[in-house]
């Protein structure tokens, strides 16, 4: 369940709720701009910080605007995409070019912060964040073995 705030959020600024079902119809195709904000809350009773990053949200569609389109992550799906969009921390915002996620600013940050790092972002050559995976570390103990 998201909390008033952002639930007023979603109406009032009218952003979508987006979740696995429809994220990549949500995702910018062409002709639409490339780059997008997706918003996970987290759950509201544990990170009240989400409230502060609603009222800011708003703000930054506003500054970049035509640059940046938003939506809201429903709480449901917000676990079965973290690991997509490289989310660690909520609330969180992910900045994405079409699918692929390029910046994430986890809890609330400084005005400047946002504005100076989603700048770099919406650069067309700005790097896209790699999925986690790689490597995996491992620890072998006799008739156990553990895998990170």
């Amino acid at each position: 369940m998201q909390s008033a705030l952002v639930h007023a959020l979603s109406e009032q600024a009218h952003l979508p709720v987006v979740d696995e079902t429809n994220i990549d119809a949500f995702l910018p195709a062409s002709g639409e701009p490339a780059n997008a904000v997706l918003f996970f809350t987290g759950d509201p009773k544990q990170r009240p910080q989400a409230d502060d990053v609603a009222v800011v949200l708003p703000q930054l569609l506003q500054a970049f605007s035509g640059r940046l389109r938003g939506a809201v992550i429903g709480r449901a799906a917000e676990e079965k995409l973290k690991s997509r969009f490289n989310v660690v921390a909520m609330p969180s915002l992910v900045v994405t070019r079409r699918e692929h996620p390029v910046g994430v600013l986890g809890k609330i940050c400084d005005w400047s912060e946002y504005i100076e790092k989603i700048s770099v972002w919406l650069s067309p050559d700005a790097p896209v964040m790699v999925a986690p995976g790689g490597p995996k570390a491992g620890i072998v103990r006799p008739g156990r073995e553990i895998k990170r």
